[in-house]
């Protein structure tokens, strides 16, 4: 029998958690004491976070979201005391099966996002839940970044980093996490904590952990006195290589607290638990020019990567010739690759990035010699326009997108990756084509860093049916066996987890993997970190507890659970987040398709708040995800269904009755300001308690009193029609004016005429009504708005501008089919009205807090432009967010607004400044509330920064 059949023979069935309704009680006092109101057990929350960026599926017993290491290493104790295993988890991104188990799953992510910039940037000292992307921006100011750049810096966390020896597109094995690490903070599983960064932290590991210390030194002499491991070692690690432990450790380091520092690295959780990292930082290049360079086959390609690496370009991707068919279907794809006839073609994208512009210049013309002695199926040429060069990576980062997104529903998209010596790559990649072809995985793409010789490669496979089961394992076999006879390894970014655990000892030999084996006995003697992952003598690890991905809905069947979504997801913090929401939105259907009632009822009585009540609906998961997945959309069908037959009829007459509704909504607010507080805080929350709190809103004494009504403005020779929002009749402005007339000033002040529509009044964009999913209500009002706009702009000559971000962006939407040009207030006056203003008289300090409907409209530099107008410093925290107050959902769920703006109001509390501002009313009052900080919008300052000057 093969190894193959034998393998297949012998999967375990996938197992399902049989206690999902009844935890351990036992486990979960104990984990409570340990870290009290940090655990979490019910179906909904050991469910979803079963779930990351993997094809495996294991449901934890519980979930606890520790505060600091000492409640990490309190864990770690209940954990060895009760024969617990723990793993850690942050980001979720990880592909390799790693973040996921059947044990305690401890969330590293919420309380440890610390981020401390050292030596004017030269270094910096970050906790495991910050993400790369948040560090970097951190960095931005002093001119440095981290070294590795993983293309999922936006949502990949340093603890993930750190796990899987992080390297990206540009660091190589040069810059990568265990080249630029330079200590580390250090739970160990004992709950011992050392910190490798202190000057006698090896004679306190010696103190503290003396078997520890001894075994390593050990090993150290074992592996260094062994020529054949020492030849293996320095062959695999002189490519990318994250197969297994860091066992180049005992060659590169001689104390033990250093070769256990860098042992971490890579890890993926099974040895320690890092609290904090501290990272050696890079220069920062912002100058780039870029250029796909586009050859006839891949020889010609893969031959034409030591002229380039000898030229110096900072990155060399690949893309192989499917690559390229799927990059032809791109929006963004250039002329030329759109026009190309490909056959056996393969494209190389290459970047130069330098610190100056002259620097630049100079690498860019050095470049041309050597791009014309390229056998180029086009002339090669680089550019450094900001557009182009941004639709050449989409075309590049859009593969993922392109494949998984269009893969067959119900299947799972997988993208693994190798790294063979350069002098390999051809035949590597000629071999896994043929691979791809003999066990029918078509529409497989290539792809990856030239450069490095590693390349990823991505296919869909349905795990429901055994005849792909028995096929993935055989295309497995035959690719272990291509890329180790290439000399290559197995794992070069994503870690070793469970997919690959069982190929180790082939990769390394049976000495080198005992000297694994027993770096786990040593630091881990009862097995309790992550068991299974990294090292396993099970060989059909990798084909158990595989995720099957069932048919839910259109709005959420493409996800492939990669946790991109999560970062900016404003509700992250308190309930869940787009990949919980739709992971649980499977869940649901498993339940239903297999007759559990009772978990079904369970899961769907913990959804309604967790995931519909507390949805922003702001549509940022959609900005970060890479299949573009608006959670909104679901959010929204899903509010609709709950609305009976009597809601949309009320809602249907709100819309008939706006002008009357937006007043009534005015009169009550300014009637609560002119009684005790206590009187409408009481009459809210009686209403709340009778009819839900997602139903009436909740009254708080910082809320403004009501505006005022609007009212139509003709004019005979518009430059644009204006549309004022409004909000700003039912919330009045936080000084006297108020955007309405800020706006309006300014455009007289410029000699630009405006015409407001009759009616105006009774109008609006539709966001109310569409955020509810009351979709009769959002038909009134577009049957109201439209002929309204059609005769004000003249058939749509003229632009429709409007003065809340949100609702630019709503009437966007509700004008999509209409042919009319929709633009917010701040573009309005950034692009026709700032350049016929006087100069202003700048205020010292201005803090920015940008929308996610800016940010969706794109609209973001134009804010900052015109705030810099008004402002001799404008300061946009780092920790921007979403205030998800998303209309009225900050007054029915104010606990949503306030997880959302934590971080943000935390550093627009420590920063003082002349003016607060924002460009939606709404949101200033989240913002107001937040901070306690009045918010205005951004261009009542510019209106009072450019008056004349009194004479």
């Amino acid at each position: 029998m093969s190894r193959t059949d034998r393998r297949v023979r012998h999967v375990p069935n996938r197992r399902r958690d049989d206690d999902l309704l009844s935890p351990d009680a036992g486990l979960l006092a104990a984990l409570e004491e340990a870290a009290p109101g940090a655990v979490a057990a019910r179906a909904s929350d050991r469910l979803s976070f079963a779930h990351d960026a993997s094809h495996y599926l294991l449901v934890p017993r519980a979930v606890v979201t520790p505060r600091d290491p000492a409640q990490v290493a309190a864990l770690l104790r209940v954990g060895a005391a009760g024969g617990v295993p723990l793993t850690f988890r942050s980001g979720g991104t990880s592909l390799s099966g790693q973040a996921t188990a059947d044990g305690v799953l401890v969330d590293t992510r919420r309380h440890f996002r610390g981020i401390e910039v050292l030596d004017d940037g030269a270094r910096v000292r970050v906790q495991p839940g910050a993400t790369v992307r948040a560090v970097n921006t951190r960095l931005a100011r002093y001119g440095r970044k981290l070294g590795p750049d993983p293309a999922s810096e936006s949502a990949c966390t340093i603890g993930g980093v750190v796990a899987n020896n992080s390297s990206g597109m540009a660091c190589g094995t040069e810059l990568n996490t265990y080249r630029t690490l330079e200590s580390a903070l250090l739970v160990l599983p004992s709950g011992t904590v050392i910190d490798t960064g202190v000057p006698d932290a090896d004679d306190r590991l010696r103190t503290l952990e003396p078997d520890i210390h001894a075994g390593l030194a050990r090993l150290r002499d074992r592996v260094r006195g062994d020529s054949a491991s020492v030849a293996t070692i320095e062959r695999l690690y002189a490519i990318k290589n994250t197969m297994g432990y860091g066992v180049n450790s005992f060659v590169d380091h001689t104390r033990p607290v250093d070769i256990l520092a860098h042992l971490v690295i890579g890890s993926e959780g099974t040895l320690a638990f890092v609290a904090e990292a501290t990272f050696r930082t890079v220069p920062a290049h912002h100058h780039a020019a870029t250029g796909l360079l586009l050859f006839p086959d891949l020889a010609a390609a893969t031959g034409s990567l030591p002229a380039l690496v000898e030229a110096g370009f900072a990155t060399v991707e690949l893309l192989d010739a499917t690559s390229l068919r799927v990059a032809q279907r791109d929006p963004e794809a250039t002329a030329e690759l759109r026009g190309l006839a490909v056959r056996d073609h393969a494209a190389l994208l290459v970047e130069h990035q330098e610190p100056t512009a002259e620097a630049l210049g100079e690498r860019v013309a050095g470049a041309g010699p050597v791009l014309r002695g390229l056998p180029l199926v086009t002339p090669g040429a680089l550019s450094g326009d900001a557009a182009t060069r941004t639709a050449l990576w989409h075309i590049r980062k859009g593969l993922y997108t392109a494949v998984a997104g269009a893969r067959p529903s119900g299947t799972t998209a997988l993208l693994e990756d190798v790294a063979v010596p350069v002098g390999h790559l051809l035949e590597t990649c000629t071999e896994l084509t043929g691979l791809f072809d003999r066990h029918g995985y078509t529409g497989s793409v290539i792809f990856g860093h030239a450069k490095d010789g590693n390349i990823h490669f991505l296919l869909n496979e349905d795990f429901d049916r055994p005849e792909n089961l028995s096929r993935y394992l055989a295309f497995t076999e035959d690719m272990v066996d291509l890329v180790l006879g290439q000399d290559g390894t197995l794992k070069a970014e994503h870690g070793t987890g469970r997919i690959m655990a069982p190929y180790v000892r082939r990769q390394y030999g049976d000495e080198l993997y005992d000297v694994m084996c027993e770096v786990k006995r040593i630091i881990d003697p009862s097995g309790l970190l992550n068991p299974g992952i990294l090292l396993n003598e099970d060989e059909s690890v990798h084909i158990s507890h595989l995720k099957s991905t069932p048919t839910v809905e259109p709005e959420v069947d493409r996800c492939v659970e990669c946790g991109y979504c999560e970062p900016v997801c404003p509700s992250k913090d308190l309930t869940t987040t787009p990949r919980r929401r739709i992971v649980l939105r499977r869940e649901i259907t498993r339940a239903r398709e297999s007759g559990d009632a009772e978990l079904l009822r369970r899961l769907e009585e913990e959804y309604r708040y967790d995931a519909v009540d507390t949805c922003a609906v702001d549509g940022m998961c959609q900005t970060a995800c890479p299949v573009l997945i608006d959670t909104g959309d679901l959010t929204r069908r899903l509010r609709a269904e709950q609305h009976g037959r009597a809601a949309q009829r009320t809602w249907r007459s709100a819309a008939r009755h706006w002008d009357g509704a937006t007043r009534a909504a005015s009169v009550a607010l300014t009637a609560a300001r002119a009684v005790p507080p206590a009187l409408p805080r009481a009459a809210t929350a009686a209403g709340r308690g009778l009819l839900g709190a997602d139903t009436v809103p909740e009254w708080s004494p910082e809320l403004p009193r009501g505006g005022t009504r609007r009212r139509a403005r003709p004019s005979q020779a518009p430059a644009a029609v204006y549309f004022p929002a409004c909000v700003s009749t039912m919330f009045g402005p936080e000084v006297d004016g108020g955007v309405r007339d800020a706006f309006l000033t300014l455009c007289d002040r410029a000699g630009l005429a405006v015409r407001v529509p009759e009616g105006i009044a009774s109008l609006c964009c539709g966001t109310p009504w569409k955020s509810k999913g009351l979709t009769e209500g959002h038909a009134a009002m577009r049957d109201r708005v439209v002929p309204v706009l059609r005769h004000a702009t003249e058939n749509g000559a003229l632009p429709v501008v409007v003065d809340a971000s949100s609702c630019t962006e709503g009437l966007t939407h509700l004008l999509a089919a209409e042919g009319m040009e929709v633009v917010d207030a701040v573009a309005f006056v950034d692009a026709a009205v700032l350049p016929l203003l006087p100069a202003a008289r700048r205020i010292p300090s201005l803090v920015v807090h940008p929308t996610c409907s800016s940010a969706r409209l794109g609209i973001d530099p134009a804010l900052l432009r015109v705030a810099a107008a008004a402002a001799e410093e404008v300061v946009r925290p780092d920790d921007w967010g979403c205030c998800a107050f998303a209309g009225d959902r900050g007054l029915l769920h104010p606990e949503l607004t306030a997880s959302a703006t934590a971080a943000e109001a935390r550093d627009v509390r420590g920063r003082p400044a002349a003016a607060h501002v924002s460009l939606n009313r709404t949101c200033e009052l989240g913002m107001s509330r937040a901070t306690g900080q009045p918010y205005r919008h951004v261009l009542e300052v510019l209106e009072h920064t450019t008056r004349p000057l009194p004479t």
